[in-house]
């Protein structure tokens, strides 16, 4: 069911593909795409305040977006633009709406990609810079490394003049709720896992005390792809990570070629969903393979790797991809994904359910 949704989401919200070169740019090519994350959406679960709100937010970002696509300025702007506003709401995992870290911190993860030169920069488990994606920008531009990480990350941010906030900014009511509710199902775990004498049992016997993530605690990942005036492409994606995540895990947004990857020649991606399989399977660089090696256009590159090459190894999750034609795919096996495209003219499309 899930693949004929977002099946259905991809042919019905975009431009229908045809094969590799078979059909001209679209007269008022979309220039942006957006995604909040993907996972667990359904309107059965949402209110008519709170879709109305999250449509806005949405909206809201393609507008900055392309405003800066308006103005004459590269693709990056328009997804550095973009993603500032997602960080800014707490309706998505990013920023200050980043889920809470086992250890009751909010950690971020974001990367940046240029697809005309190939240069990106990312930056993971930073604690205190206000605008994560900036600093993804700030690594691609002004270091010579791609992935800077914590305290070094945080030194670097400070040396670039980024702003910084304490924790606290980016904490939220929702979000603490949220880790709550994970670590009281490990604590129960734990328990059914325990004998009458508090002696741990056999494991065959018991649950492990680590248990795997639910597919919510993963919601809402944010990221943009743009393209510009001179055809050039941008891609990046911002995020608070796992719900409860230990040990500095560091999921795909701030992978190059998993969550992030932009090529002017093939296609731009940002990825949402179980990172770890993102990682592994090296989800965005493969749809752009799959675009430059077998002809594909990169809207059914990124179908099949949803939903076949994800779907058949067990993860779940999202993409949204754009070439630099203007055509736009946006593929996902969940059972919703907020997203949202705009076009040259400004014309404005908003999703979050498997419509």
């Amino acid at each position: 069911m899930c693949r004929f949704l977002s099946l259905l989401c991809l042919f019905s919200l975009v431009p229908l593909a045809s094969p590799a070169g078979a059909q001209d740019a679209p007269e008022d090519p979309v220039v942006l795409v957006i995604h909040g994350g993907a996972g667990t959406i359904t309107k059965a679960n949402m209110t008519d305040a709170q879709e109305a709100s999250i449509r806005a937010s949405l909206e809201a970002a393609l507008r900055a977006g392309h405003a800066e696509i308006e103005a004459g300025r590269p693709a990056l702007d328009a997804v550095v633009a973009a993603i500032h506003l997602m960080e800014e709401d707490p309706q998505f995992n990013s920023g200050r709406g980043g889920v809470f870290a086992a250890d009751g911190t909010v950690r971020h993860d974001a990367s940046i990609m240029d697809g005309a030169t190939g240069m990106a920069g990312a930056s993971s488990n930073t604690q205190h810079v206000r605008h994560p994606i900036s600093l993804a920008r700030a690594v691609m531009e002004n270091s010579p490394h791609v992935l800077l990480t914590a305290e070094g990350a945080e030194e670097f941010a400070l040396q670039q003049g980024l702003e910084t906030v304490p924790n606290t900014y980016f904490h939220t009511a929702s979000r603490r709720a949220a880790l709550d509710r994970v670590q009281q199902r490990e604590r129960e775990a734990m328990n059914d896992a325990t004998g009458a004498n508090g002696v741990p049992l056999a494991p065959e016997a018991g649950t492990p005390a680590w248990i795997a993530p639910e597919d919510w605690q993963m919601k809402g990942t944010v990221g943009a792809v743009a393209l510009d005036n001179g055809g050039h492409l941008a891609a990046g994606t911002s995020t608070g990570g796992m719900t409860n995540k230990r040990w500095g895990r560091v999921g795909d947004s701030p992978i190059i070629g998993a969550g992030t990857y932009a090529m002017d020649e093939t296609c731009g991606v940002s990825a949402t969903g179980h990172g770890e399989y993102f990682i592994r399977l090296a989800i965005a660089h493969d749809i752009a393979a799959r675009a430059k090696y077998l002809g594909e256009t990169c809207a059914e590159a990124a179908d099949h790797v949803i939903n076949t090459t994800l779907t058949e190894a067990g993860g779940t999750g999202g993409v949204i991809v754009l070439d630099a034609s203007g055509e736009a795919g946006l593929p996902f096996n969940t059972e919703g994904m907020y997203r949202g495209t705009i076009t040259r003219s400004g014309k404005v499309m908003t999703a979050m359910y498997g419509e």
